[in-house]
């Protein structure tokens, strides 16, 4: 695998898991009953989501682009 995809997949991990810190943030702001706080993690967790899924995707271009759209990785 490419160095830049390795990046990809890296950066990816690292969004995932500030997601999951937001979450459990959210959760414990809402158990509080400061739904205002918990609503923000709950909005910063989504965007972290959004950045990992982005790092997911270009991992993926740059996998097909190396090894081609027929191997069984591109199909699964």
């Amino acid at each position: 695998m490419s160095k830049q995809a390795a990046e990809h997949h890296q950066k990816a991990a690292e969004h995932h898991e500030h997601a999951a810190r937001h979450h459990r943030e959210a959760s414990k702001h809402h158990e509080a009953g400061n739904h205002e706080s918990a609503a923000h993690h709950a909005h910063t967790a989504q965007g972290h989501l959004h950045h990992a899924t982005h790092h997911a995707a270009e991992a993926a271009k740059l996998h097909v682009e190396h090894h081609g759209h027929n191997t069984k990785a591109a199909r699964a």
